[in-house]
């Protein structure tokens, strides 16, 4: 098994409040990509992550503003839950000029540095490395900065992984190694490509930390999430989080995920953690029904402006296409 941890933090009613309203924007923004897909208004790749809201809203609960993430191409969940603004990222998706790369990265390639939105890689384990490199002018400019690197179990077994967990170790850095282990790499399950049955294991050869965590139980994230960016914070190093999850989708969408059987798609799907979380939050008085749906129409305004957005702004101009690729000279 991974390691265990042993000192526990636990969220109060109002940051459980706070990673319900992450992770219900990342469902409803979600749900509102899918539907225009659908409706043929964006013509884009697009890699659901429905089922997998909790790691995200957990770390980005406990992430400031300054800190820095990493993500990859199934990770608009991951811009969503740390605060990236709607209009930029939809203008994006809709390749318009309005979008945070003036819609010439798409949704595989956002960015948004004002929030901490540093990288999205369509590179199978290249948010590691990158992230490294924040992590490092971290140390190089003192500040208390923490770079969150998130990526699939797929990627675990690229040597990028390897190389940066060895790195981060030896010059301990302040990052955290977020794997959300969907269970399948793509189309690939995992014990078809996996070596071991923990990839939070794989820590101990390099020195650090790892812990297999429930990531669809808020606590468990909470718990672990904290430990690992206080760990960075404190510069006593890097951190490997394996959060379990399970994504309600096909790799990409139009996928038939044929490589999942029903019976455990139908028993991820009855264990919705949006679901359960939302009946725990009623249940314990942490929030009422009138607070829930009036901030679900609070995000569906959000998300339809978004939209609305998008579709009024216009696409690039020749010359800016060409803008971009190589370094502008400067007027002497």
């Amino acid at each position: 098994m991974s390691q265990t941890l042993e000192n526990r933090a636990s969220p109060d009613a109002a940051t459980q409040l706070d990673i319900f309203r992450r992770m219900l924007r990342i469902e409803r923004n979600d749900e509102f990509t899918r539907t225009q897909i659908r409706r043929g208004r964006i013509t884009a790749p697009y890699y659901s992550a429905r089922g997998q809201e909790v790691i995200p809203a957990t770390l980005s609960n406990l992430m400031t503003d300054d800190d820095v993430i990493c993500t990859i191409y199934r990770g608009i969940h991951d811009m969503v839950a740390k605060g990236m603004p709607l209009r930029p990222l939809w203008a994006e998706i809709c390749g318009r000029v309005d979008g945070t790369c003036k819609g010439k990265g798409g949704p595989m390639h956002l960015t948004h540095p004002e929030t901490g939105v540093m990288v999205t890689t369509g590179i199978v384990g290249s948010s590691m490395p990158i992230a490294n490199g924040f992590a490092w002018a971290s140390l190089l400019d003192g500040s208390r900065r923490v770079t969150v690197a998130y990526f699939g179990d797929g990627a675990s077994n690229i040597g990028a992984f390897h190389e940066a967990l060895n790195l981060a170790s030896v010059w301990k850095l302040p990052v955290v190694f977020v794997c959300s282990n969907n269970g399948f790499a793509e189309h690939t399950r995992y014990e078809n490509a996996t070596s071991v049955d923990f990839i939070a294991k794989r820590a101990i050869g390099y020195g650090m930390p790892g812990y297999t965590v429930d990531g669809n139980d808020p606590y468990d994230m909470y718990a672990h999430a904290h430990a690992a960016i206080e760990r960075a914070r404190a510069g006593e190093g890097p951190t490997l989080l394996e959060c379990k999850t399970f994504r309600f989708m096909g790799h990409v969408f139009g996928d038939n995920d044929s490589y999942m059987t029903k019976e455990e798609k139908e028993a991820a799907l009855a264990k919705d953690p949006l679901v359960l979380f939302r009946q725990h939050l009623l249940e314990t008085g942490a929030a009422t029904e009138a607070q829930l749906e009036e901030m679900k129409a609070t995000i569906e305004a959000e998300v339809q402006d978004a939209i609305d957005f998008a579709f009024e702004s216009g696409y690039a101009s020749a010359d800016e296409l060409r803008r971009d690729v190589f370094a502008e000279e400067i007027p002497a």
